[in-house]
Formats: C-alpha cells, structure tokens, sequence
C-alpha cells in the first residue's frame, strides 16, 4: 500500500475546560468520567484493530485533548499504538488550547510522538475573544507560540474566525498578520457558523445578535483567499492555507478525497468500504456500549452510487483538485453546464479537470447542485 492511500484514525476527545457559546461539537465539562472514557477508547480500539492494516495519520481532536493531564495522554498514545500499526512518517496531529501549553506539557507531546499541533486561536483581539467565549487571551496565544517553537514543533497550525457580528474587515487583517508574525506552516480559516442549538444561536434568534450579511461574508472571504495566497500560502481547501506542500494536513485531506478512516470516541464518525457509521454523541451511552462488548455505534449508512457522485462533487468543489471531467461527463449536459460556470468566473478548467474559482469557492456548496441529478440528492 502507498502511503497515499493509507487510512486515517480519529480520536474524539469529548473534554473541555468551558464551553464556547458558539460551539456544535459534542463536548463536555466535567471530568468525573475521563477514566471510563479512556477504558472505554481502548477497548473500542481492540475492536478494530484487525479491520485496518495501518495508518499515516492520527488526529485528536475535540472537545480539548490538551486538558488532558500527563497520565491520561501518556496511556492513551501508548493504548493506540499497542492496537494499531502507524506508518514510519505518520502526521500525528493534537488539538490544542493556548492555555493549556506549558513547557513541561510541550515536551510531553514531543515524547509522545505528537508532531503536529493545531491551535485553536480563533483571534488575536480581546473583545473578539471575550465574545468567543474563549478562555484564552491573545497574550496568553502569543506566549504559547514562542514556547511550541522553542519546544521543536516545526509542524503548526492555527485556527482563525472570521465573520463576527460587528468584525471589521482591518480588524482580520490584523488578525491575520499577527498570525503570520509566527509563520505557521498551516491556516485554517473559518467563517463563524451558528448551530440553532447552540447560546449564540439562541441569542441570533431573539434578535440579540446580528450576523455579516451575504455580501459582506463574500468580501470577507475574498480578502482572505487572496491575502494569505499573495504571502506564499497555498490554497487547497475552501478554510484550508498551507505554507509550502507538505503542510498540507495529510489527515484532512483524507475526508475530502474519500479516503477510509476511522473514527475513536463518542460522535466520531467513520468510513470504510462504501459504509459510514457514526458514535453514540453521549459519553455515557458509548461507555455501556463497550462495557457490554458491543460497538458504540448510533447509527450507519451504506452509500449508493447515486450518493458516492454526490459527494464527490461536494468534497472535490471545496478543493484545489476539484472534479473530473469524467464525474461531470456522467450528467448529459455536463459540459454545457461547465461552459455556463466558466463563463460566469465560478470554475475553470485545468486539463481533465474542473476546478473552482475563488469566486467559485465562495459559494462551493451550491455548485454540486448544477451537476446532481434528484435521485442523487
């Protein structure tokens, strides 16, 4: 197997310190249960270990895996690697809070293999961060940077957010120079999103908090794409920027190109052979589950061809690569609709394939739909 088509694990780490206001992902604050969750990973990680022959990337993600302590990380890096084979130059990402990392703890997670970190920033302004919700702040971000570099790590990413209610657009660009000023090897740029369920979606919905509107998301957009590529980063993935090639993040790239994964933890999801399933989103329910032997698994769909294409065109939209001509070619009037798209500045054609614009990229969700027949939808 080339190291290329190697699957990916996924590690869900279901803690956090707090709870941003704005956060969907399936966390919780409490630490009474760290112990059964861990006895629990490992023995889901048994439960697998024979249906994967090995990995070239590992992510822990979350939740916040580094709250965890020394003896929590320590135990659960070396329960991975007692189930699973990981390929010599494994990317092994960790996500990352800024006032979790100490000197101590950043010699930690070299020991322990970790070779990657992603940091969650969001932003370098403090009111920005006090409406985030953030339990960092920007000085706290700044220390945090000089010690992972002192600590050896070569491998950096940084997650942004743009799009704030009453964010300027100077306001970004310092964001996004201060972030340079450390030269990440790798940006990840997000626009804010709100999930019905979630305070802050509550709060836009009683009108207590207004969002950027269509246009001004657009410019926002446009402005990073192009500040960040005029710097040298390349721009591989709609919220995506990486400083030279290698820093491509190999794990993500595998959701986007259908590569299989695997996914450890309450609501990880995974992928393999034409099959999804996803976790239990219950820290609780997937630690009966694997206490009683049985997978933690919610639920799990087996894909059609008609839904295989779809997602195609979704996943490959979102990316440098784009689609083939030949996913495209399979709805008879294909290339027509490709002639309209170029026209309109949306996608542009790059030998046999078809790729979007950054015009196109502000609106990637909605250029699938030209291509997707009904039954594909």
């Amino acid at each position: 197997m080339s190291c290329a088509n190697y699957p990916g694990l996924y590690v869900h780490i279901p803690f956090c310190k707090s709870k941003c206001p704005y956060c969907d992902f399936y966390s919780i604050t409490t630490t009474d249960q760290i112990g059964a969750f861990l006895s629990a990973l490992d023995a889901e990680a048994r439960l697998y270990r024979d249906q994967f022959p090995a990995f070239d990337s590992l992510f822990l993600g979350g939740g916040t895996p580094s709250w965890l302590g020394e003896a929590h990380l320590t135990g659960l890096m070396k329960n991975l690697r007692r189930h699973f084979t990981f390929a010599t130059d494994s990317e092994i990402t960790l996500e990352a809070n800024p006032d979790d990392l100490t000197a101590d703890k950043l010699a930690l997670l070299r020991d322990l293999g970790i070779n990657r970190l992603s940091l969650g920033v969001q932003s370098f302004d403090e009111a920005e961060l006090r409406f985030l919700g953030r339990r960092h702040t920007a000085r706290q971000t700044k220390a945090a940077l000089l010690l992972i570099r002192a600590a050896g790590f070569t491998n950096l990413g940084l997650d942004l957010m743009y799009g704030l209610p009453g964010q300027t657009l100077d306001a970004w660009i310092n964001t996004l120079k201060t972030a340079l000023s450390f030269a990440p090897e790798h940006l990840s740029c997000y626009q804010l999103t709100v999930a019905d369920a979630t305070p802050l979606g509550r709060r836009v919905a009683a009108g207590q908090v207004g969002l950027p509107d269509e246009e001004t998301q657009r410019e926002f957009f446009l402005l990073t794409a192009n500040f960040l590529t005029a710097r040298g980063y390349l721009h591989y993935e709609v919220a995506n920027f990486a400083r030279e090639e290698k820093y491509v993040c190999r794990h993500n790239v595998k959701y986007w190109t259908r590569t299989p994964y695997l996914g450890l933890g309450p609501a990880a999801h995974s992928f393999q052979a034409g099959r999804r399933w996803w976790n239990f989103s219950s820290v609780g329910d997937y630690c009966s589950s694997l206490d009683a032997g049985q997978p933690p698994v919610a639920g799990e769909e087996s894909l059609t061809p008609a839904r295989i294409r779809l997602e195609t065109l979704y996943l490959g939209f979102r990316t440098r690569e784009g689609v083939s001509l030949g996913t495209i070619r399979e709805q008879p009037d294909g290339n027509a609709i490709v002639a309209m798209l170029t026209q309109a500045g949306l996608v542009r054609l790059d030998h046999d394939r078809v790729i979007a614009t950054a015009d196109g990229l502000v609106v990637a969700d909605r250029l699938p739909l030209w291509f997707a027949d009904e039954t594909g939808a």
